[in-house]
């Protein structure tokens, strides 16, 4: 059955997406704020500074008017930057009381909100009352939009309350290439898809750096057991991180150029200064925040994450790299488990 979904969001993932359920036959409206991004989807099918070589289909729509992106849709799926969730969702709700709308809420966006260290579900709950919407639905896992578009095998996870949501986003996005499992534990899915950025930085650091593969092994190794630590202390069931939002979250962002916090990770390493790092980049580095978000949370929680706090310490106290990694080596031996 076709659904008329709005894709909040043209960046190289929400296009993508966007793409996937435009080719399983939905209608689709992706939403930009920027209106020349806009013109170029509709006119030339291209999102060229996301997207490169990549052409999508005409009956692929693009709108810069959110209200009439919004028109009528049985889905909204965020894929905006976790800085712009609770703004968007303001407009959004505001706009779907106003046509008296309950569709499905669906995010793809990777991150915790700063300040007040929130899940991105529970800033879309907080910001579109019940009467406006029906499950809330995160969709995560392995996957770069330049694999999709290319259309690799890809898995991913449905993650909601809602068993019925998460079936109904499972059947909106599969495909042959694009295959979805659901699972009940929200906050172990957001947590792990937000935190494995930032063992993505470490990863691109140590390549940086000149590390080999132990290393990088080590790295993702130790950086799973801290998410599963942080992620259980909210209820989180710790099975979740051996999953698609875990583990291979990590194996995907923390080994590939394709990952822009692994990119960033890897110019830190290689001596660049992080401004330059930020500036150059053009994408949103959702690690940064995280980091910030996810050690605070740990010190606020009594939570041990040393290798975060290391990052941190690199990110936002100046810390040289070399010494970050020669301390975590040097700490006092305990057991692994």
């Amino acid at each position: 059955m076709s659904e008329k979904i709005a894709v909040l969001g043209a960046g190289s993932w929400g296009s993508i997406l966007a793409s996937v359920l435009d080719e399983n036959g939905h209608d689709v409206r992706l939403w930009s704020y920027n209106p020349k991004q806009v013109e170029e989807l509709n006119t030339q099918h291209t999102n060229s500074h996301y997207i490169k070589d990549y052409t999508f289909s005409p009956s692929l729509v693009a709108y810069s008017d959110l209200a009439s992106a919004l028109d009528g849709v049985d889905a909204i799926l965020f894929v905006v930057p976790t800085k712009a969730i609770r703004s968007v969702a303001g407009n959004v709700a505001a706009i779907l009381k106003e046509k008296n709308l309950q569709p499905q809420l669906i995010h793809a966006s990777k991150g915790i909100e700063q300040k007040t260290y929130k899940r991105l579900s529970q800033v879309l709950e907080e910001e579109i009352p019940e009467s406006n919407r029906k499950g809330v639905t995160v969709l995560s896992g392995p996957s770069h939009a330049e694999d999709v578009a290319r259309k690799d095998i890809t898995l991913v996870t449905a993650a909601s309350a809602n068993p019925e949501s998460a079936k109904f986003v499972q059947k909106l996005f599969m495909t042959p290439y694009f295959r979805v499992y659901t699972n009940s534990d929200v906050i172990g899915v957001e947590i792990g898809a937000a935190l494995k950025n930032i063992i993505a930085l470490g990863a691109g650091a140590l390549h940086g750096l000149g590390y080999g593969d132990n290393a990088k092994a080590a790295l993702m190794t130790r950086g799973l057991a801290e998410i599963s630590r942080l992620g259980t202390s909210f209820g989180a069931d710790p099975m979740t991180f051996i999953g698609l939002s875990g583990v291979g979250d990590i194996i995907v962002t923390a080994t590939s150029s394709n990952s822009r916090n692994w990119r960033a990770g890897d110019e830190l390493g290689r001596g660049e200064a992080l401004d330059d790092v930020i500036n150059h980049m053009g994408m949103v580095i959702e690690g940064l925040a995280t980091t910030k978000a996810a050690y605070e949370l740990s010190k606020e929680r009594g939570v041990s994450m040393p290798i975060t706090e290391a990052i941190y310490q690199v990110i936002y106290e100046g810390k040289d790299i070399r010494q970050a990694i020669s301390d975590l080596m040097q700490r006092e031996g305990r057991s692994e488990f």
